[in-house]
């Protein structure tokens, strides 16, 4: 699965022998939970390791890496500590066990009943139960996962050719038909610090102070507010250390002033054309961003629940925190667990600000209905 969000094997977490799960049992270690199940001979019931029923002698258990195994031994969900969660935990499975083979495969996508056949459902099932899961198909998956490597190979320092062959592109032509939508920019250029790449500037005072505003020919690819345009400067180029940049007031103007109109009490626009980098788990997060009513908030822990990975709060943090063009993608809506104003970039005073105008704007559009 992902790196931001799906339980690991058990092996990666210290739950790869008997001993060790059978102490997360004694213990209702809950941090096991997901990673196997343990069946108790007598009952014929299989438990996940926080389970607080009776404790079974240890020569009445039986240990599984998940719950489809379990249930192939002829054992039945607990009530307690499963209930009706069984048909969500082995789908859960299926798909993690499908991510893990698309992780896995280096060349060539596996297909989607070859993952069927090794998931236990059809194809259909799969593709549905994947979808639901991730967000994403199976192949969306096995896409983002290659760029991935390819972003990673390009940024150590590869050349273009053996980066793309080596992140399981068969063609270089195929990749450069896709770089635009998938990387905003070619492969060379990304890997280079945008070298190469023509990104015009302009700068605006706003609500919040200095703005500034970058974009390459395809849409805008930084968004930065700060207290001295100078410094903004600065920041986008070292975001873009090798790109040719150029200020360009006139013909950054209307893109600048729907920017500045978010910051009045308006909404983000979500038609703004944009040029950014994204992995599909950043994607996810930013739409269920997008999806957030101006002037509402939404805890980390509730926006992983939205795309559907439940515990990947951190990673919905770090995603957030990733995102170049704040402001268009509002992720000043994000709040910590107890609804506090934290992580966000340009301080919480003007996160604070972003949310109050918001509201204000809100309040205003409905006198104007009523």
């Amino acid at each position: 699965m992902p790196d931001e969000g799906m339980a690991a094997r058990g092996a990666t977490r210290g739950f790869d022998d008997d001993a060790a799960r059978w102490a997360a049992v004694t213990g209702n270690d809950a941090s096991a939970d997901g990673h196997f199940y343990y069946a108790v001979i007598t009952t014929g019931v299989y438990c996940r390791p926080s389970c607080r029923s009776r404790m079974p002698k240890r020569e009445n258990v039986q240990f599984y890496d998940n719950a489809a195994a379990a249930e192939a031994a002829g054992y039945r969900p607990c009530r307690k500590c499963l209930g009706q969660d069984a048909a969500e935990i082995r789908r859960r499975e299926a798909v993690t066990r499908a991510c893990a083979l698309l992780d896995g495969a280096e060349e060539t996508a596996p297909t989607l009943d070859a993952l069927a056949a090794e998931t236990g459902l059809s194809p259909y099932h799969l593709q549905r139960t994947f979808k639901a899961v991730t967000g994403v198909t199976p192949r969306q998956y096995w896409d983002a996962r290659r760029l991935a490597r390819l972003r990673q190979n390009l940024k150590s320092g590869e050349a273009v050719a053996p980066a793309l062959y080596g992140a399981g592109y068969g063609s270089s032509s195929r990749l450069y038909e896709k770089a635009r939508g998938q990387l905003g920019m070619t492969p060379a250029t990304y890997g280079k610090g945008g070298k190469g790449a023509v990104i015009a500037f302009t700068t605006a005072a706003s609500p919040l102070g200095p703005l500034l505003v970058a974009a390459t020919e395809a849409g805008i690819c930084f968004v930065s507010l700060g207290n001295e345009v100078s410094a903004l400067e600065t920041g986008l180029r070292e975001e873009f250390p090798r790109a040719e940049i150029v200020r360009e007031d006139e013909t950054l103007g209307e893109l600048t002033d729907r920017v500045l109109a978010s910051l009045d009490g308006g909404t983000p626009d979500s038609a703004l054309p944009l040029d950014i980098q994204a992995t599909a788990f950043q994607r996810q997060v930013w739409e269920a961003l997008m999806a957030i009513p101006a002037g509402e908030t939404r805890t980390y822990g509730e926006l992983a629940e939205a795309i559907g990975k439940p515990g990947a709060a951190r990673a919905v943090g770090r995603a957030c925190g990733s995102n170049r063009v704040a402001l268009v993608i509002p992720c000043h809506r994000a709040v910590g667990a107890n609804g506090s104003l934290t992580g966000y970039r340009w301080g919480t005073e003007r996160k604070r600000r972003l949310l109050d105008a918001e509201r204000a704007g809100n309040a205003k559009r409905l006198a104007a209905a009523g």
